[in-house]
């Protein structure tokens, strides 16, 4: 009988020194991301350095609910602006496109078309699955090494993370983020999606789940409109 005490209370201190650790991990994971990707970052357009492509981090376009999804609509308009201030020639648009009826760049292509911007001056890639993916292959396969990167400040932080382990030249335009529940939802998981990353780069290695053929970028004296 005392031996199985002995056990489950093995068991329990176990239990708590993993949750422990795991709570710690947590409270590093967030903070650390933010700090190191932080001067890389600005939602001042003026703040923007000018780059030959900007990668715009894909996400649905509309909520559960139907209702439009304002991550999506600020990063589309911070595409816009950014292209039309002359701050990039071109945009690499990655996003999930896993399901025949879900294609998130080329959503993102005609929001694009229908603002002014032409198809020739973007470049789709079908196999951004995650934030990961789409950052590595931006180098692997589309040849990129120097680019900015368009979404929200908290993606910005953990984007940078990953182009910085890969030796890239990136800077992040902050776009606006929504408040609200929505906002909140998307905060949590990004406790997750922090710690998952330190995982991926430096213990896992993950990469791509995706690579495939290089397919570099030819700008070709592409100017913005105005």
């Amino acid at each position: 009988m005392r031996v199985h005490f002995l056990k489950q209370k093995r068991i329990k201190i176990i239990i708590v020194s993993l949750l422990l650790l795991l709570i710690a991990t947590f409270a590093v994971a967030f903070p650390l991301i933010m700090h190191l990707g932080k001067e890389q970052t600005t939602s001042d357009i003026n703040q923007i350095n000018p780059r030959s492509v900007g990668l715009v981090l894909g996400t649905a376009k509309y909520l559960r609910n139907g209702q439009l999804n304002p991550f999506y609509q600020y990063r589309i308009e911070g595409a816009i602006r950014l292209y039309k201030e002359g701050k990039v020639q071109h945009l690499l648009l990655s996003g999930d496109h896993s399901k025949a009826y879900y294609n998130e760049p080329k959503t993102m292509q005609q929001d694009l078309i229908a603002a002014g911007i032409p198809a020739s001056a973007m470049t789709l890639d079908y196999a951004g699955l995650r934030t990961l993916d789409s950052i590595v292959r931006a180098q692997q396969v589309f040849k990129l090494n120097e680019f900015t990167i368009i979404t929200q400040q908290f993606h910005c932080e953990r984007a940078i993370f990953i182009a910085n382990k890969y030796h890239l030249s990136t800077q992040c335009y902050a776009v606006d983020s929504p408040s609200g529940v929505n906002y909140m939802k998307v905060i949590s998981r990004e406790f997750l999606a922090r710690l998952k990353s330190i995982i991926d780069l430096y213990i896992t290695h993950k990469q791509p789940k995706f690579t495939g053929d290089a397919y570099p970028i030819k700008l070709e004296d592409q100017k913005p409109t105005d």
